[in-house]
């Protein structure tokens, strides 16, 4: 698993303003076939159930996957259940090039019981989702490369529900929302060592969206009537460069630029720029400047009420300065990251007096702040590690804190491994109209042990101290939970 923290639009375009999680999935590295059962059950009525099944063969392997996971919520009406399953292909053509494929496809449905103070009755949604992908990849080491495409669609059903308040004239719907939505892409990349100590890649994308949104009477003289809401289709084109050169053995350049047209919106330039100095000790010290953005979807702009046709952009700029080191022999190893960001045109719903409210570009956020961490193995079996995170939010930000601490410890001998960690979160924003923060502090553990080699025992306990708490104001989070249960493998 890659995290990449800050903006990253310049490779990954819109909707990478925070930061990518890119998650590879796992292959056998010899001939054989396996299969693993993950099952799990614990609080709340919940269920975990996943098999796996594994295949190398020559230049082919595969992964399968399905899974059934469900729960009754830790509040009445708050039910959820979830099935899917996952393929992925590959095989490869010859020593420099192969293909893979793969197709996901979940199925939830779930139930939103409102906040504690005005709950919702009947407030229910059913979702199905997709993606299909085919990939081609090429590496002779001096260049590497890729050509994707891919399909992702999508299938809701959403009952609005209506307010248990009994002096509320909201009374149950007469229909249920529905809509479906797609994208078909193509991407392509080719990076080169043009120079020592240096690489340049070139990329292409290209993206199609479309839409489709109405509402289908379920009773009334309109029963079985379809309204229709939207019916749109949207284009996106973009093509970047990025460079990253050696300068000796104490310096790496990073600089690239992406031209992204949107054709409904228009045309955006993300620059993003980098340092990294290779200091004596084995410390490195980083500075950096990013642009990150994000169109508006479809449905904030056409969809049902509070569609703005007009909307922008999202912007931020981000920029670091940050420093790690190492040091007894690796076992130590810390980092400080100073950052400021800057974005605009942030999409809000924003109310209206007498009308229906309206999304718009009001946001703002100006925030600047410092992380630390630092990891020590403290033996072959024990290690530590703590970060600590301070936020200062000129607009605040709903589930953002402004303190976060962190500290735990692991262990791993034999067949045996428990890892237990503290954090401690203060004035998180769960509310900015009225302001309201919370302070907590959660526990969590989680401890495996084979106890043969096809079998293993497992459990995981969160908020183990039973904090109240809540993320978003109305909303408040679990209590302790603890979900155990076995990985069986063959």
């Amino acid at each position: 698993m890659e995290v990449l923290r800050g903006p990253a639009s310049m490779l990954y375009g819109s909707n990478a303003m925070g930061g990518v999680v890119n998650i590879v999935t796992r292959k056998m590295r010899e001939d054989g076939v396996s299969t693993n059962l993950h099952l799990g059950y614990g609080s709340y009525n919940t269920l975990e159930s996943e098999i796996t099944n594994r295949v190398r063969k020559g230049r082919f392997s595969s992964v399968v996957s399905g899974s059934y996971n469900r729960t009754d919520g830790h509040r009445p009406d708050m039910d959820f259940s979830q099935y899917g399953g996952y393929a992925n292909w590959g095989y490869d053509i010859s020593q420099s090039w192969n293909v893979r494929a793969d197709v996901n496809v979940i199925h939830f449905d779930a139930s939103q019981p409102g906040a504690v103070d005005n709950p919702m009755l009947d407030a229910d949604q059913r979702v199905t989702r997709g993606m299909t992908s085919l990939a081609i990849e090429n590496d002779y080491g001096v260049t590497s490369g890729a050509v994707s495409l891919f399909f992702n669609w999508g299938r809701h059903w959403i009952n609005d529900g209506y307010t248990a308040n009994p002096d509320d004239s909201n009374n149950p719907k007469a229909y249920r929302f529905n809509s479906r939505d797609d994208m078909t892409g193509v991407s392509l990349y080719q990076s080169a060592r043009l120079f020592k100590s240096g690489r340049l890649t070139v990329g292409f994308d290209y993206f199609r969206s479309g839409g489709q949104a109405w509402n289908r009477y379920v009773e009334g003289p309109r029963d079985g009537e379809r309204s229709d809401i939207a019916d749109k289709v949207a284009h996106e084109t973009a093509g970047y460069i990025d460079l990253r050169q050696g300068v000796g053995s104490w310096l790496t350049v990073d600089a690239g630029v992406r031209l992204d047209h949107h054709s409904h919106i228009g045309t955006e330039w993300i620059p993003q720029a980098g340092l990294s100095f290779h200091l004596p000790r084995r410390l490195e010290l980083k500075l950096s400047a990013a642009k990150g953005f994000r169109y508006p979807t479809i449905r904030e702009m056409y969809m049902f009420p509070p569609q703005n046709p007009d909307l922008k952009p999202e912007r931020m700029w981000n920029y670091e300065l940050a420093l790690s080191g190492a040091a007894l022999g690796g076992r130590l190893s810390w980092g400080v990251n100073l950052f400021y960001i800057n974005g605009e045109n942030l999409i809000v719903t924003v109310p209206r007096e007498g009308t229906t409210p309206l999304n718009m570009n009001t946001g703002r956020v100006d925030n600047a702040g410092v992380e630390t961490e630092i990891l020590y193995s403290i033996s072959d079996a024990w290690s530590a590690e703590a970060n600590y995170s301070y936020l200062h939010m000129k607009y605040p930000v709903i589930a953002a804190p402004e303190h976060k601490l962190y500290a735990g410890v692991s262990f791993t001998k034999g067949r045996l491994s428990v890892s237990t960690g503290v954090s401690y979160v203060a004035g998180l924003y769960k509310s900015v109209s009225p302001v309201e923060t919370e302070d907590f502090v959660l526990w969590n553990m989680r401890g495996r042990l084979r106890v043969t080699k096809w079998l293993d025992v497992w459990a995981r306990g969160e908020n183990l101290l039973a904090q109240r708490y809540e993320i978003n104001a109305g909303y408040p989070m679990p209590k302790a939970t603890v979900v155990a249960g076995v990985d069986i493998n063959f």
